[in-house]
Order: C-alpha cells, then sequence, then structure tokens
C-alpha cells in the first residue's frame, strides 16, 4: 500500500504537536469549555498520547498528540506515528513548531506507521491521513518511506514465496521501475564465472544459488552496495535446532535493506553511479552440500576452512566483495544479517557496523543521530586477525572461542576487499521482535536511512 501524504484539504483538523512544558501556551488560546476538557482529561501531552478535543457542537475541533519531554523522547522514536492509530478517520494539518530533521522524523514516523503486510491476509490501513506540512520535503520522506516498505515487503515473505528466483525478480521489477539494469548469474555458471563460494553454499537447494548485478546511473561517484541474500538458512549440515530456524526467512535481510535503499537513491535520482550486488542462495542440506571440514578457494584466490555451515553468510558475502571490489569504486557497503554475535552486543534495535575510514565512521554515527536511524560503530580490531588463520587454509569462517564473533565476521570479510580503500559492513538483525512505534513486529529496515542522509558527505554529491 502506497505510504503517501493526504492532499490539501479545507475540512482538515489541526493536529497540534506537544510538549508537555507547552501545554499550558496551548490551552491558553482555546475557549473556557476546551480548556476544561483538556484538564478533566488528565492529558499529559507524553509521546503518541492523544486527546481530541471537540467543538462547540460537540464534533472534533482538533487533535492533541503529545510529543514527550526531551527524556522521553530519547526512549520513543516516531511518537507522531505512535498516535496515528488512536486517531479517527479524518484529514490533519500539523500545527508544531517543529522543523529540520525533528520535523522530518515526525512526518516519516507518520508515514510509516501506515504500513501493513498484507500479502496473506486483509488488513485495514489506518484512517487518519496528514497533510505535509509547508516547508516539508514531502517527496523526499514519501520515498524514503516506499523504500523502507520494500525492505519490509521482502523480509516478511516467507520463503517458500521468497527464494533465489523470487528475489531476482523483486530485484528486476525495481530495475525496470527506474531504469536500472540487470544481469544475473545462475547456478553452475558461477563456478565458470568465478563465484565459487557462492556456488558451494547454494548447491544443495533445489532451487538454484545466483549472483544478482543491479547497475543504475551515469553520472557522479561510484557506490556499491552488497547485500547478504541467504532466503533461507537451515545451518547446513551444521543444521541449526527448529527454534532457531523459525525467523531464518529473515537472512536475506541484508539484501532486501540494500534493495530498499536503493529504491530511495534511485527514487531520489541521487548523483551516483549505482551498483547492487547480490548474492543469493538457499542453505540448505543434501548428498552435495558443502561440508564442515571443507576447503574452499574462493574468488580472491584465498582459501576458507568450513568449520561451521552455519557461518555461510560470510562465504557467499566474500565472493560478492571480491567481484565488487575489482571495480574498485569509491566506496563498498555491505550489509548482512551475519552473526548473533551482534545481538548479544547490542541487541535488537542498534545497527553495528564498521568503516576502514573513521570520518566515514563519524559522518555515519552523525547522520543515524539525525534521522533516528541508530547506528553503533565496531572495531575491524586488527589484534583478532589471528582468530581467523585456522592454519591450514587461508581463513576459517567459523573460529572457535565464542567470542568477539562480529567482529572476526567483520575482519574476515575486510580481507576481500584489498583494492578500495573505503568500505563500511553492517551487521544488521532486520527485525522488530515486537510492536514499537512505526515499526510493527517483524521485517524492518536498519542503517539505510543513516547511510542515505550521510551520502551527501561521503562521496561529496
Amino acid at each position: 500500500m502506497p505510504l503517501t501524504f493526504a492532499a490539501p484539504s479545507s475540512d482538515s483538523l489541526p493536529l497540534h504537536l506537544v510538549e508537555p512544558d507547552a501545554l499550558a501556551r496551548l490551552t491558553e488560546r482555546l475557549d473556557t469549555a476546551q480548556r476544561a476538557w483538556i484538564s478533566a482529561s488528565g492529558f499529559k501531552a507524553r509521546p503518541g498520547e492523544v486527546l481530541m478535543v471537540p467543538g462547540h457542537d460537540g464534533t472534533h475541533a482538533l487533535a492533541l498528540v503529545g510529543h514527550g519531554s526531551e527524556q522521553e523522547r530519547a526512549r520513543v522514536r516516531f511518537a507522531l506515528g505512535k498516535a496515528r492509530a488512536s486517531l479517527p478517520d479524518a484529514v490533519f494539518h500539523l500545527v508544531s513548531d517543529l522543523a529540520g530533521d525533528a520535523l522530518d522524523e515526525a512526518l516519516l514516523g507518520w508515514l510509516l506507521a501506515g504500513y501493513r503486510f498484507d500479502r496473506y491476509r486483509k488488513m485495514q490501513p489506518p484512517g487518519a491521513r496528514l497533510i505535509a506540512p509547508e516547508g516539508a520535503d514531502a517527496a523526499r520522506l514519501e520515498a524514503i518511506a516506499a523504500g523502507e516498505a520494500l525492505t519490509r515487503d521482502l523480509i516478511n515473505t516467507p520463503a517458500s514465496d521468497m527464494g533465489p528466483d523470487e528475489l531476482e525478480a523483486a530485484a528486476r521489477k525495481l530495475a525496470v521501475a527506474h531504469g536500472a539494469s540487470v544481469e544475473t548469474i545462475t547456478g553452475d555458471a558461477l563456478l565458470a564465472e568465478g563465484l565459487p563460494m557462492i556456488h558451494a553454499v547454494g548447491r544443495a537447494s533445489t532451487r538454484a544459488p545466483r549472483l544478482i548485478d543491479l547497475a543504475w546511473g551515469r553520472r557522479g561517484p561510484n557506490l556499491t552496495l552488497v547485500g547478504k541474500g541467504v532466503c533461507f538458512d537451515t545451518g547446513g549440515l551444521d543444521l541449526k535446532p527448529g527454534s532457531s530456524m523459525l525467523l531464518m526467512k529473515k537472512d536475506m535481510g541484508g539484501a532486501a535493506t540494500v534493495l530498499g535503499l536503493a529504491k530511495m537513491i534511485m527514487a531520489l535520482d541521487l548523483p551516483v553511479r549505482l551498483r547492487v550486488l547480490i548474492p543469493a542462495v538457499e542453505n540448505s542440506v543434501s548428498g552435495n552440500a558443502m561440508r564442515p571440514g571443507d576447503i574452499l578457494t574462493s574468488r580472491k584466490g584465498l582459501t576458507v576452512e568450513v568449520n561451521n555451515t552455519d557461518a555461510e553468510g560470510r562465504l557467499v558475502l566474500a565472493d560478492a566483495l571480491a567481484l565488487a571490489d575489482e571495480g574498485k569504486p569509491d566506496m563498498i557497503v555491505s550489509m548482512a544479517t551475519l552473526t548473533g554475535a551482534a545481538r548479544v552486543a547490542v541487541g535488537p534495535d542498534l545497527a553495528p557496523f564498521y568503516a576502514t575510514r573513521s570520518e566515514d565512521a563519524a559522518q555515519l554515527r552523525a547522520a543515524g543521530r539525525r534521522v533516528a536511524d541508530p547506528v553503533w560503530e565496531m572495531p575491524f580490531w586488527a589484534p583478532y586477525e589471528e582468530l581467523i588463520e585456522p592454519k591450514i587454509a587461508d581463513l576459517d569462517n567459523a573460529p572457535s572461542g565464542g567470542m568477539a564473533g562480529s567482529i572476526t565476521a567483520a575482519l574476515f570479510l575486510r580481507r576481500f576487499v584489498t583494492d578500495t580503500p573505503r568500505y563500511v559492513h553492517f551487521d544488521i538483525y532486520g527485525w522488530q521482535p515486537k510492536d514499537a512505534p512505526a515499526r510493527p513486529k517483524g521485517g524492518v529496515g536498519q542503517g539505510a536511512r543513516a547511510l542515505l542522509a550521510a551520502l551527501p558527505e561521503l562521496l561529496a554529491l
């Protein structure tokens, strides 16, 4: 469903976004009956709290939505989005002193609160609609919301309907919509084209593995996005327990996120030459599945000992990163639902990332704060390099010891980016474990909006 603002209307109701210390000043401008109504309601302007205020005829005259105190807002993103479900079926116009990034956050939260994953059951869209206020870049916010919706839809779709074929189809549909091109390398052709680890991970499935290569744009710096597209992960011969498979439809969350980000970039017509690489596979079990102890030779020429077939994401990413690196773009960014260690470290809300340049990391941190897309820098910690060197091969895909798992995975990936000085890796979760304002339980994008906001500084656009 489209996540858009309402058309201007003369019948729209004012929606006041109110902080607690401004509530008294607002009520002073209202009539006696309305002040009494607000006082009797106990409205405190907490984040997302809603109060409809009647007029003299008893119909709705205006809405109050709490924005919360600064301390409360630190704990609740998207207060206006939280309020949307509690507002009546009507068109509103925003009355607020918010401007800049704070206004954008409020409006984006409103749009994202309209998201529904309705592929498998009918769902009612919210009745409350909002007119974009003057000064807001409505088209940009709608483009960002549409990109996020694409990411969520792809992650939420079960693996029965979202295998490598369907992920390729989604990339092709996106390309057609924005004048991009897509090429794929599929099945045994991966071996002939020098992508052996993508083939090794995906060969056990009846759904052929592939490398999806989307290209768009003819001006500006070169940006290559690489997204992990493991459409379902059984763990391979190192089989996951059933409880750990329940969310494995989301193991293509990196691919979904880079496609959502690509949609934003293309819709906004940013001056970049964009390339998106997605190794799309299923990590399945069959007689020809890769085995623990196997040694694979990567596109880069590095050999990798497979000490756990459930650490497959870094294998497919490695070949895709090596291919990306050969193009020597201005920047490579990889996104992947890669390690449980990242979740242990920072939980589901924060998206940890690694950057080879401190300046890039600082810009991403700042951008994440501006656009309410929280990210957290982690280190490419060189002393841990020996942990990924098994002595029998160049690299170990699953170091023993159980410590620093996200860092060692990032160090593993960095070995395949040798000719591109600027590399950023995101170890995302891609899943909202419970309902939150503008983020229903299910698939969710992480890091994409922060990266989009940072691109002007990162690439001097």
